[in-house]
């Protein structure tokens, strides 16, 4: 009788392993994807530098002056 219970439960646990596998390859894809896209040996493009005015500072230190007062 114990023989046939631990062969039920090798046959359920048979059963969930390819849907175990499954879920593993599809949550592992991403994964293993991320060399691959990273992996271009072409050159890179780059935004030019942004010119910096200063506006931003002068508006915190107005914004700043006016609201200690």
């Amino acid at each position: 009788m114990k023989k046939a219970t631990t062969m039920k439960k090798a046959a359920a646990i048979l059963r969930l392993l390819p849907r175990a596998a499954l879920i593993l390859a599809l949550l592992a894809a991403p994964v293993f994807a991320v060399p691959a896209v990273r992996g271009s040996a072409g050159p890179t493009i780059e935004a030019p530098a942004q010119k910096n005015s200063g506006a931003g500072f002068v508006l915190l230190l107005s914004l700043q002056r006016t609201s200690g007062t």
